[in-house]
């Protein structure tokens, strides 16, 4: 795999991961919790995912692409 699919699925793995703190932080408000850990996961994740792709807007670099560079082929779109 190249690092492009790679970072897309990367992106997505983490936004399941909020996705299923966020779900639990939900379950620990209804059963009347007032500070829930997971919630606090969850925002300081979102935080992070949403400040990277800020840096990756204003300065067309990504640390993630720059990294998985170094380690993985590039795409070959072409050749499918």
């Amino acid at each position: 795999m190249c690092y492009s699919r790679i970072r897309r699925l990367l992106t997505a793995i983490m936004l399941g991961i909020i996705l299923y703190f966020f779900s639990v932080a939900t379950i620990d408000f209804q059963n009347g919790v007032k500070e829930s850990l997971n919630f606090m996961i969850a925002t300081g994740l979102q935080t992070f995912v949403i400040v990277m792709l800020v840096v990756w807007a204003i300065t067309n670099f990504c640390p993630s692409i720059w990294l998985l560079k170094k380690i993985l082929p590039p795409c070959k779109w072409d050749k499918e």
